[in-house]
């Protein structure tokens, strides 16, 4: 067997966003807001169409759900492997923007549905030591949870350090999944959950039409890409530094009337480079 990268957000959806394999993401949301008895998720409604990017480096959207659990009650979700560039804000305006789009002008405010965001985070988020972490609205002297409607979940893989056998919950389970299939060769023996199952089965490559893996090898692509990129700036930004530290040294020395090769020798660079950072930068 050999199993894709969960992470890569066209795998992503395909296991949580396949309307046909809605169990997989009951299991899921049921593990992760740790929902229990009449409040566990028994149906949910995938809003936006699953589609599969055409090209290298199109980007496929947040999954879009609405759940309704034993009693009937219903629930907003949005989910999504999430990326740091702005994560903090960019979850409370989606969260915030989901409960407000509820209901329009007019309408009546119990109509509002509580609202979960999901994040799937390869960072570490908060100090707190445990992989999986919830953000509620709390009241700050008791920390009594009245304004309950709106409520953050993340599953911080950079913090989770189970091995199979340490495996106890489902959201144990659902973690390792999704940071460890892609390294994996068999289902673990440990996975006795229907909704599970059925993801391995839907992340095992073999399983996958021609368009499908297109689409995986694409993201891949874009993603590596993207990596290479943010360390390339990271790389500029270290010469331009010493690049800066460098000139600064070299003009103090010369205003001071120290010898090129002096200079050259002190700072460990050629004199032809001394000579280049005086014509050009001084008066």
């Amino acid at each position: 067997m050999k199993f894709v990268d969960i992470k890569n957000d066209v795998a992503f959806r395909k296991i949580f966003g396949n309307k046909k394999k809605s169990i997989c993401l009951i299991s899921f949301l049921n593990a992760v807001l740790e929902l229990e008895g009449s409040h566990r998720v028994v149906k949910v409604t995938i809003l936006d169409p699953y589609l599969l990017p055409r090209i290298a480096g199109e980007k496929a959207s947040i999954i879009d759900i609405r759940a309704t659990d034993q009693k009937g009650r219903q629930f907003v979700i949005e989910m999504q492997v999430a990326d740091k560039k702005g994560f903090d804000k960019r979850v409370q305006y989606y969260t915030s923007r989901d409960y407000s789009m509820q209901i329009n002008r007019g309408e009546d405010y119990p109509l509002l549905k509580a609202t979960y965001f999901i994040g799937i985070l390869n960072f570490d988020f908060g100090k707190g030591k445990n992989y999986h972490s919830t953000h509620l609205i709390v009241e700050q002297e008791t920390g009594e949870n009245i304004l309950s409607d709106i409520k953050f979940s993340f599953i911080q893989l950079t913090k989770f350090k189970k091995k199979e056998n340490q495996l106890q919950t489902p959201i144990d389970k659902w973690t390792y999944f999704i940071k460890n299939a892609k390294d994996l060769k068999v289902i673990p023996d440990n996975v006795d959950d229907e909704g599970l199952k059925i993801a391995y089965i839907e992340a095992e490559k073999h399983n996958w039409e021609k368009e499908e893996l297109i689409a995986y090898d694409n993201m891949s692509i874009k993603e590596q890409d993207e990596r290479g990129e943010r360390e390339r700036a990271k790389e500029i930004g270290v010469e331009e530094g010493r690049d800066a530290k460098e000139i600064e040294a070299v003009l103090g020395f010369y205003e001071n009337d120290v010898p090129v090769p002096i200079i050259a020798k002190s700072l460990k660079i050629s004199e032809e480079r001394v000579l280049e950072i005086i014509e050009r930068h001084k008066a």
